[in-house]
């Protein structure tokens, strides 16, 4: 059958939602449907894979439509639905249309065809914000207007009064064969994540800070970009911390076999570092991100504070205590082999089929 997802950004961009879609999509092409992913098309300002983001492409044999929107703004939904008007044979010939979080795009198109299946997968919440009232009445019209959703954490019920017919936290892949060796005699932490507030950059780096003072074996590489990155290079260069940034990497596996922790805490970077049996710290900044973490399986499996003072504490626990934090991995990598992103595509497809 043809698929049509809706997502906002696609690959190559980097994120947990670009990663999802192209996962799942992979897995359905191999199952003999014929994908297609609408997405917003962006200007790529590192000139890499620049041919794969024209406005229209083919990656893992998933058809990629580009739709140009502009900038943000009041009139930008409506540059969107005129964008996709352009394809509206695209969506007519479509079986399943399936939405990532952008469940506005089609809203317009969910009264032109009203039989036509369309389902949708909530991945998030608005970063710092704490959901207002707009937010939760898209949220519940996008779970109105669906023939059913997924939702990426148990905390949506909560938050946003949806109610699921499947949660998930992300899929993984199962490890290969060791790609990266450690250094010796050297602790190596991994951040991975936008440097951005809302993912603890500055926290991490805190904790860091004091617990070099007493570890001087330890090295941090800063995996990702953002707005914080000037203050927290800054940061490092008044304190003289041994961290390096690498910026955004297409492939986090090297630097993930070679790292003891992982700073993290987002889902899929979790679950990650959860399948290289590395100790996780997330960090939360508000009371959905606390929940984001806390309302998960995998909670038990991690450490999860509030602010650099906690993380700290973790950090001096599970460096003085070599079996606790083994205990803790060992058990981390028993729940979360079995979440493969086969597992998630069986879900999608079990969810249309009801």
């Amino acid at each position: 059958m043809t698929i049509l997802f809706f997502a906002r950004r696609f690959y190559p961009l980097i994120g947990g939602v670009e990663k999802h879609v192209l996962e799942i999509g992979k897995r359905l092409v191999k199952k003999g449907h014929r994908i297609i992913v609408i997405t917003e098309y962006e200007k790529n300002t590192n000139k890499q894979n620049q041919q794969s983001l024209l406005p229209s492409a083919t990656i893992e044999g998933i058809k990629i439509i580009r739709v140009k929107v502009g900038k943000e703004g009041k009139l930008k939904k409506f540059r969107i639905w005129l964008g996709l008007l352009k394809h509206i044979r695209v969506i007519k010939s479509a079986n399943i249309i399936h939405c990532h979080d952008i469940f506005f795009w089609y809203l317009p198109f969910r009264f032109l065809f009203p039989f036509k299946k369309v389902y949708t997968t909530f991945h998030g919440y608005e970063a710092n914000e704490i959901p207002n009232k707009k937010s939760i009445f898209m949220h519940k019209l996008a779970e109105k207007l669906s023939f059913g959703n997924i939702c990426v954490g148990d905390f949506f019920n909560k938050w946003y009064g949806t109610k699921p017919d499947y949660v998930i936290y992300g899929g993984v892949n199962l490890p290969k064969n060791t790609i990266g060796e450690k250094t010796k005699n050297e602790i190596k932490f991994l951040f991975l994540g936008s440097l951005e507030e809302e993912t603890g950059l500055m926290e991490y780096l805190k904790a860091f800070k004091e617990v070099s003072k007493k570890y001087t074996n330890l090295r941090l590489v800063v995996l990702g970009d953002g707005s914080q990155a000037n203050i927290a290079k800054e940061f490092v260069g008044n304190n003289k911390l041994n961290v390096e940034f690498k910026g955004f990497v297409k492939n986090i596996n090297i630097e993930l076999e070679r790292a003891s922790f992982v700073f993290t805490s987002r889902y899929l970077g979790i679950l990650e570092s959860l399948m290289s049996k590395k100790y996780v710290l997330a960090v939360y900044n508000n009371e959905i991100k606390k929940d984001y973490l806390q309302m998960t399986p995998f909670a038990q499996f991690i450490s999860i504070s509030k602010n650099s003072g906690e993380i700290m504490q973790e950090l001096i626990k599970y460096l003085e205590n070599e079996r606790l934090k083994a205990q803790k991995i060992n058990k981390g990598y028993a729940f979360v082999k079995n979440q493969t992103w086969e597992k998630m595509t069986d879900m999608y497809l079990k969810l249309w089929s009801n």
